[in-house]
């Protein structure tokens, strides 16, 4: 049974599932391009690894003096407010250490079979991407990097959450976003901006001039993954199962599933 949304499925977003979109997304991307692209090129699935640590990077937290059993009658919270008092346990509390992660995130190179060469830069974004931290640093410091070069970038959001990536100039504002940036029109570049009721624009893919790319269309690709993951069986498709949206996008979801 494939998605009731006409669009992106926002119930794709939840935490334990979107690991699994992004690799099967890519795979299946990479799978649906390699005919068209063959023999003048082919897909490489290459990742990028990096660790990542929690938010709060603070190991313990604990306060700067600690005295055991009664306090001292002649001081009080007002005149000692970094002073704690604990009841004497011979116990110890267990508490989590915040240790890093590495982190794994997949992406497309469109590679010429000659030379080897990366002619085009196809990157899924990840909720790490879209929130501060060592995840979005690393994808923006290798974002400049390709921005500044002869390759040509295909950025597909289709996170609901999280900070867009920077773009200049009066953007408007839009849910989902896929960016394809042509080496030969940089610094502009087609911005494919839509929201939660709206069908996922299709592009096409930017090779080597004159040449036209192929049709990128990720609705079928991603009916087809929601299909072969059984996610109709295993999404709870109710408001509580929702990620964080605008009232209006939240009544158009309910309005979706209950009619």
């Amino acid at each position: 049974m494939p998605s009731p949304f006409p669009g992106m499925d926002p119930f794709l977003e939840a935490a334990d599932i979107w690991p699994e979109v992004h690799s099967r997304l890519i795979v299946a991307l990479a799978d649906d391009l390699a005919p068209a692209l063959m023999p003048d090129y082919y897909v490489a699935i290459e990742k990028r690894t990096y660790l990542s640590t929690p938010d709060d990077n603070l190991l313990v937290s604990v306060p700067d003096a600690i005295v055991m059993g009664q306090p001292t009658p002649s001081i009080s919270p007002a005149s000692a407010p970094n002073v704690a008092t604990l009841a004497k346990n011979d116990q110890p509390q267990t508490v989590v250490l915040p240790l890093a992660e590495e982190v794994q995130e997949r992406y497309l190179e469109i590679r010429e079979t000659q030379t080897d060469k990366v002619i085009t830069l196809v990157e899924l974004l990840s909720p790490k991407n879209k929130r501060p931290g060592e995840g979005r640093e690393a994808y923006l410091r290798k974002r400049q990097r390709v921005l500044t070069s002869a390759t040509h970038l295909v950025e597909i959001d289709l996170l609901h959450q999280g900070m867009p990536m920077p773009l200049q100039g009066n953007v408007r504002p839009s849910a989902y976003r896929i960016l394809v940036s042509s080496s030969q029109q940089r610094p502009q570049a087609a911005l494919y901006a839509f929201n939660l009721p709206d069908l996922i624009p299709s592009f096409h893919l930017p090779l080597r001039s004159p040449q036209p790319g192929p049709t990128i269309n990720l609705k079928p690709l991603l009916d087809g993954i929601y299909d072969r993951a059984g996610y109709s069986l295993r999404l709870t498709l109710t408001a509580d199962a929702l990620p964080t949206l605008s009232p209006e996008d939240k009544a158009w979801v309910i309005a979706l599933l209950t009619s």
